[in-house]
């Protein structure tokens, strides 16, 4: 078996598909506290918008999905981290986002985590960095 490397040494995007690009900026910027990073026509009618935490290097781009698909209702595997994972639950659901009731605590070496939902019922993960 040959090992293949590779010139990568970033995650630079993840992509969330939506059904409504300004809805999504609303809820990442407003709700959330995210920058806008980009939003740049392209294509016929189409737009790529990128948002991140403040100071992240890498962004989610919220675009519609591609021809053929749904947006919405996906798992994404996107992992946000957290100082404080008590005021981020506390306030997420003081906002009115769709987080889960309690924050998981399955004990050392797993840190604390919840998980919440953007409009369209994609769900994110927060974790406490330790």
């Amino acid at each position: 078996m040959s090992t293949t490397r590779t010139h990568i040494s970033r995650i630079g995007l993840v992509v969330v598909p939506v059904t409504d690009q300004d809805r999504a900026i609303a809820f990442y910027v407003d709700t959330l506290g995210f920058e806008k990073r980009g939003d740049v026509p392209f294509g016929e009618g189409y737009r790529w918008v990128e948002v991140a935490p403040a100071g992240a290097v890498t962004t989610i781009a919220i675009v519609p999905p591609p021809p053929g698909r749904a947006a919405g209702g996906v798992e994404t595997g996107i992992a946000l981290h957290t100082d404080d994972v008590e005021a981020d639950h506390a306030d997420m659901k003081a906002s009115g986002v769709d987080v889960d009731a309690e924050i998981s605590r399955m004990g050392d070496p797993v840190p604390p985590m919840f998980w919440f939902r953007d409009p369209d019922g994609n769900t994110l993960m927060v974790v406490e960095s330790r």
